[in-house]
């Protein structure tokens, strides 16, 4: 039986399969995407900023076809899965406008006479290995700037997405950048591991868990590839001060509720200034367990199913652990199948697992914390680093603590605020490198250096 199905979450149906690659095809679609590459390098600045904008056009051409493919196979709710056709071709577009910029040479300023440029060149054929969480939003913060820049993809999706990568590689097909620049393989994770060991391919992308993220850079380093790494996040949300409490409120449970909570820069630690708490408290829960939890394809839908029956397993356990080891379960808690219950935990403390674990689906956990060092540390005090939020209505406060958090992203006084300019990524185990942005088409190029004497 293939890897890759579809499996609605919602019912428990498998919908379709899909068969792995051979071990020959796999082969041929390596060969092409290198062939392809020693053509696609040298292509015009210009014309790949076209195709590159097509396949943004071909998202916009076919987002309720995308979007309900993704109901399918994940469960996330339609007005998001819409959503996120949409920040995929705008993403992809960004690209395309910022092709001679991402591509431009950058002069030095050099002492002595001639001069000096940092020409970008790319590197040739890369394979990124996508989540289930965002089929769509992943592959193009990933291959969007990478095709521009010259390289060329082999593009390896979660075996529970099988139906969105082939429209994904569909869309790459129909906008002419089918033969070898852009490939879908349905690859077991051992071909994954052949895949990055081949010489013709110089760099991997991997955006999942850190075990995931763990075993990927091992083969890279081995075989000394260029890696980049987005992993988990447990976000830390500070409130250390507000003129509009249910505003903040609402923010809150918007950046832990967006997709069913599924999101690895979700904010998932509420630490509250403990004059704000008791009232933050109170109407954080009845807010989040106010979402309207459904069938995904409904419009009114907040919350959807996870993304399988597993995953909300793997997160009721760790809910139970919490609640066994001293947390105070404060709502929630519940599981229906796949379909998870908006849950709010108080009371952990540093000796508990769920102190430094990352919830992934709508599981709060709020902080009482007396001043903002206090907030500062709690914040800090977790193996990830990815993003964060503050919100206080003192600007001052606000650098302060933007400087002192241990975080590659910090959002002040605004939530949900990703947009394709804005770089993306975490330090410490949330992982290594920047998507989005221009700092995304710099991470797999050759910097080369071109010093001309007078």
């Amino acid at each position: 039986m293939s890897d890759y199905a579809v499996v609605n979450p919602a019912t428990g149906e498998t919908l379709a399969t899909y068969p792995t690659v051979s071990a020959d095809e796999l082969e041929a679609a390596i060969a092409q995407a290198d062939a392809a590459y020693r053509t696609w390098r040298d292509t015009p600045v210009a014309e790949r900023a076209a195709r590159i904008r097509r396949v943004a056009e071909l998202h916009r051409e076919r987002r309720d076809e995308l979007a309900e493919i993704i109901v399918r196979e994940m469960g996330k709710p339609l007005a998001a899965a819409v959503g996120e056709v949409d920040f995929a071709a705008d993403i992809t577009e960004y690209y395309a406008d910022n092709a001679e910029k991402v591509t431009g040479d950058q002069p030095i300023d050099i002492i002595g006479e001639g001069t000096a440029v940092i020409r970008r060149t790319p590197l040739g054929v890369l394979l990124g290995i996508m989540p289930w969480n965002f089929p769509y939003y992943q592959v193009a913060r990933f291959a969007a700037p990478n095709i521009v820049v010259g390289n060329t993809i082999l593009l390896k999706h979660a075996p529970q997405c099988p139906e969105s990568a082939a429209a994904i590689a569909k869309i790459y097909e129909d906008a002419g950048l089918g033969d070898g620049v852009y490939t879908n393989v349905y690859a077991t994770n051992d071909q994954a591991a052949t895949i990055i060991a081949d010489k013709r391919v110089q760099g991997v992308s991997v955006t999942g868990s850190e075990r995931a993220g763990a075993a990927v850079a091992e083969i890279a380093g081995r075989n000394l590839k260029k890696v980049a790494l987005e992993l988990g996040g447990s976000d830390p949300f500070i409130l250390l001060s507000t003129d509009d409490l249910d505003g903040a409120v609402q923010a809150a449970v918007d950046a832990r509720l967006d997709n069913t909570g599924q999101s690895c820069n979700a904010a998932k630690r509420f630490i509250v200034q403990e004059g704000l708490y008791d009232a933050f408290l109170e109407k954080f829960t009845a807010a989040m367990t106010g979402a309207k939890v459904g069938d995904p394809f409904a419009d009114d839908t907040v919350l959807g199913p996870l993304s399988s029956v597993t995953a909300a397993e793997r997160l009721a356990a760790q809910v139970d652990k919490a609640v066994s080891q001293g947390a105070r379960l404060v709502a929630g808690g519940t599981r229906d199948g796949a379909f998870y219950a908006p849950t709010v935990l108080a009371d952990v403390t540093s000796d508990m697992d769920a102190y430094r674990e990352e919830f992934f689906g709508p599981v709060g956990v709020v902080y009482k914390v007396a001043d903002e060092d206090e907030a500062v540390a709690v914040a800090n005090d977790t193996p990830f680093g990815l993003g964060s939020y503050v919100f206080t209505t003192d600007e001052e406060q606000a650098e302060r603590v933007a400087n002192r958090i241990d975080a590659g992203m910090v959002y002040v006084n605004v939530v949900l605020a990703d947009s394709p300019e804005l770089p993306f990524g975490g330090v410490k185990r949330s992982g290594t490198g920047r998507e989005m942005g221009l700092l995304a088409a710099d991470e797999f190029v050759n910097k080369k250096l071109i010093r001309i004497g007078a």
